[in-house]
Parts: C-alpha cells; structure tokens; sequence
C-alpha cells in the first residue's frame, strides 16, 4: 500500500522519481489529459525503500531494469491536483540503465493508454509544462549534492 493519506482537506504523497536521460533527452510522461509533464515514478510503499520504489515502478510501467544512483533533489512539493491542496515528498533518483530505451515520439507504457510518454529534449524544456517547475532548470544543470527543494503554489 503506498503512502497516501488524507488529513482534513490536505492530502500527502510520498513518491520516488527517475531521471533517465539519453541522447540529450529526459524520459517524462503525463496523463493523456493532463497539460504537464512529470517524472516517471509513483508512490512509495509502506516499508520499501524509495530506491527500490523508483526500480519497481519503472519495471511496473514500462518493463525497463533500471539501477537507481545518486538524489540529486529531496523535494517537498505544495500544490493543488484536481481540487485538493497537495503535499507531496519526492525523493528523484539518477537512473541507469544497461540498454538504451530512447524513441522518437510519444508512446505508452505497460499499464495502458492512461498514462503518455515521451523522451523531450533537455534544452527545449522550457517549451513544456514540467511539474514540479523547478525541474524545467534544473535537469539542465543537475547538482552532484544532493539539494532540498521547496516548492509552494
């Protein structure tokens, strides 16, 4: 079971998110109705480890293997999703992995057409709705420490 509360109107997320680039590109998706991108990743279970969280989850999406490096963010992330004010904590983890996953274009993932993906170019991001929007800079530049980031909406 991930952890995901609700408490009086505000509702927490934990989640683990990967930063898989190749050929100057990052791997996003989103939605299919939503404007913004995110991340791929999802919530953390009780009692995984968020490393093993960002593994699994890209196993479960997309049935890539993946190693999970270096944080380069711990990001508390306010916001509101569909009416309800959001806090959410999300570990976003470098990965790695020993084949090559990069296409062209939009494509879908292993848990069907809810959900779109697509490899966009990192220095072209500022052309697209990232979420959360401190990524649309920083995956230009991504620390070799790991930086706590505040986001509030």
């Amino acid at each position: 079971m991930d952890v995901r509360f609700q408490v009086g109107k505000q509702r927490f997320n934990f989640r683990s998110a990967g930063i898989l680039i190749e050929n100057g590109h990052v791997l996003l998706h989103k939605e299919i109705s939503a404007p913004h991108w995110v991340l791929p990743g999802g919530g953390i279970e009780m009692g995984e480890p968020s490393e093993e969280s960002i593994v699994r989850e890209m196993k479960e999406e997309l049935g890539y293997a993946v190693k999970a490096g270096h944080v380069p963010w711990i990001a508390e992330n306010f916001f509101e999703y569909e009416g309800e004010a959001m806090h959410e904590l999300g570990f976003y983890y470098i990965l790695t992995s020993p084949v090559s996953h990069f296409q062209e274009g939009v494509f879908h993932g292993l848990e069907g057409e809810r959900l779109i993906y697509q490899w966009l170019p990192i220095d072209r991001l500022e052309n697209y709705e990232l979420m959360p929007p401190f990524l649309t800079g920083a995956l230009k530049d991504i620390p070799e420490a790991t930086k706590h980031v505040l986001v509030q909406r």
